[in-house]
């Protein structure tokens, strides 16, 4: 097959697109057209896919961004078999193009890869004034429900099947379990993967690393909202945490092994209350350690295996506590972190789940094309 995957929002080498799904796609042999935000983001295409460039769609100008992407979906989307789009703005895109491609007897299979609750991560967004928040929820719904009636859909999570009046097929966001087995966590490094905002408890994790200094260091790798990186950028000038910045996804997950914890210390909000923090699982397959606040889904993945610690939301010194207790207590450590792994490779592993997701486009290209109600 030839699959066009878009995106006007996401990184060029975002763990979900680039190293599960189109891993995945080039691993059975398909040819992948991959439009994506790469001089916005400095990034150069990688040798094995056709990069296309598109403008990044970022705060609330996404006209241009919009208007590139319907372009290249007009032009390039025929030559496809299947189109993936992985942001909610580009539904906005499709209406006109839909009855084009139709018309010309050339329409792919296009399917939305719901990756969040946009409503609900609208409601976080500092960029949408407040009294638009709301009024933005209820036309957002409106817009999954119509969608659904036009395009396939993929969901990350199996909470989000509420939000649709049909099932659909879920394709969770997984990391792909080293076969080779991990360094053991060490007693002196503590570190966080992932984007780093207010929500997500990037003030926290800067208030935990001033707690735990010096006998722990904290390692940060992720991009950062603008209102959270002067404080970052100040934290790792001063020697508080060190901040790799945006890592490309194998060069992140190399600085896991060997790690005393994993952090995760997201709020309470709902955008994260039906969705498994996905470096949670990272850190379990990376065999070390987990602190996360008591995010449910989070909850129940270390509690049911026994592979880390729970804290409080907003509190870094409880935090700091539990990455000390995992120091000081070897037994606790290598055991919740031997536990982790063995619950990653035997039920989180991508490596399972990529097969079905690529079985699941073939047969949408073998089906007959049309309206879905």
């Amino acid at each position: 097959m030839r699959i066009l995957v878009v995106t006007v929002v996401h990184h060029p080498e975002d763990a979900r697109i680039l190293h599960r799904q189109i891993a995945a796609l080039k691993e059975r042999g398909h040819q992948v057209m991959f439009a994506a935000p790469f001089a916005a983001r400095q990034v150069t295409p990688r040798p094995d896919v056709e990069g296309l460039d598109l403008p990044r769609a970022a705060g609330r100008d996404r006209r241009t961004a919009l208007r590139a992407a319907r372009t290249l979906l007009a032009e390039r989307g025929p030559d496809a078999d299947v189109v993936i789009l992985h942001d909610p703005e580009l539904l906005l895109a499709l209406p006109g193009t839909l009855r084009r491609w139709r018309r010309e007897g050339r329409a792919p299979v296009t399917v939305w890869d719901v990756h969040e609750d946009t409503a609900a991560a609208l409601v976080m967004k500092r960029w949408v004034p407040a009294p638009l928040r709301l009024p933005l929820r209820a036309a957002v719904r409106a817009a999954e429900r119509l969608a659904e009636r036009h395009v396939r859909l993929l969901l990350a999570e199996d909470a989000y099947q509420e939000r649709f009046r049909k099932p659909h097929p879920v394709v969770p966001n997984l990391p792909v379990v080293p076969r080779e087995h991990p360094a053991p966590p060490g007693p002196d490094r503590a570190v966080y993967l992932g984007h780093l905002s207010r929500a997500r408890g990037a003030l926290d994790l800067i208030e935990t690393a001033r707690l735990l200094a010096p006998e722990v260091r904290v390692e940060v790798v992720g991009a950062a909202d603008p209102d959270v990186r002067d404080a970052l950028t100040a934290a790792d000038r001063d020697g508080v945490l060190r901040w790799h910045g945006y890592l490309p996804n194998d060069r992140a997950l190399g600085l896991l092994s060997g790690a005393l914890a994993g952090l995760s210390l997201l709020h309470d909000q709902p955008n994260y209350r039906h969705s498994r923090p996905t470096k949670v699982v990272e850190y379990m397959a990376h065999g070390i350690p987990v602190v996360t606040t008591p995010n449910p889904l989070a909850v129940d993945l270390v509690r049911r295996h026994r592979c880390g610690l729970v804290v409080p939301y907003e509190d870094p010194a409880a935090a700091a506590m539990a990455v000390r207790r995992l120091r000081t207590d070897p037994d606790l450590r290598l055991g919740s972190a031997e536990r982790g792994r063995e619950a990653a490779l035997s039920e989180l592993d991508w490596t399972d789940r990529g097969a079905e997701f690529v079985d699941l486009l073939e047969r949408w290209t073998k089906e007959p094309e049309g309206v879905l109600v």
